[in-house]
């Protein structure tokens, strides 16, 4: 399996850099109801829900879906606009504004997007990790990728919470720019898992 070296650290890395994305991304909501960027693009948006679709068909009772570092919780109102019940889909960030910018979008999509749950949440605190219990769907667009270009070495780390929020038979989605498929696999799994 290929090897992951740790990518250098950038400012996209920092909870600073974010928490200044995501409070611009407020005020342009607030004054022109704009909802903000769609990181990665609407293409990996369809790709994630058409996955998701073709292998978690929506029904009554879930699939229970949780995104690390939602941002503006675009991909969680993809889901909702595709026969998933909100109820069961929670978008975590660590930026306020992030889950504040999620909330407002939300609120003006109406009530099958404002059923939908967003917290704050560092994904590295393995106390607030185990407090979210074990999801059907977990699903990453970027954050590893942000987490990997964080100061020391939390790559790891973030794949073990990852993996531990993974219900047993339960899926693990990512989207990187910054690594293939193989460095991928190489960084979350291990001998014990499928």
């Amino acid at each position: 399996m290929a090897q992951v070296e740790d990518l250098p650290s950038s400012r996209l890395g920092t909870k600073e850099h974010w928490d200044d994305v995501y409070e611009r991304e407020v005020n342009n909501f607030e004054e022109i109801g704009e909802e903000g960027e769609i990181w990665f693009g609407e293409d990996s948006v369809e790709k994630m829900v058409d996955w998701a679709l073709d292998n978690a068909t929506p029904e009554e009772s879930g699939p229970s879906v949780l995104d690390m570092g939602t941002g503006n919780g675009h991909l969680l109102f993809e889901l909702v606009s595709n026969g998933y019940d909100g109820q069961y889909l929670k978008g975590v960030d660590y930026s306020p504004a992030s889950i504040k910018l999620s909330y407002n979008i939300a609120k003006s999509r109406g009530k099958d997007c404002e059923a939908v749950s967003f917290d704050v949440l560092d994904v590295l605190d393995q106390q607030q990790i185990n407090r979210l219990g074990e999801w059907d769907i977990v699903m990453d667009k970027g954050t590893f990728d942000a987490i990997c270009l964080s100061t020391g070495s939390n790559r790891l780390l973030y794949a073990k919470h990852a993996a531990d929020l993974v219900r047993k038979g339960g899926k693990l989605l990512i989207t990187s720019c910054n690594f293939t498929e193989e460095e991928i696999k190489s960084t979350f799994l291990n001998q014990d898992s499928e």
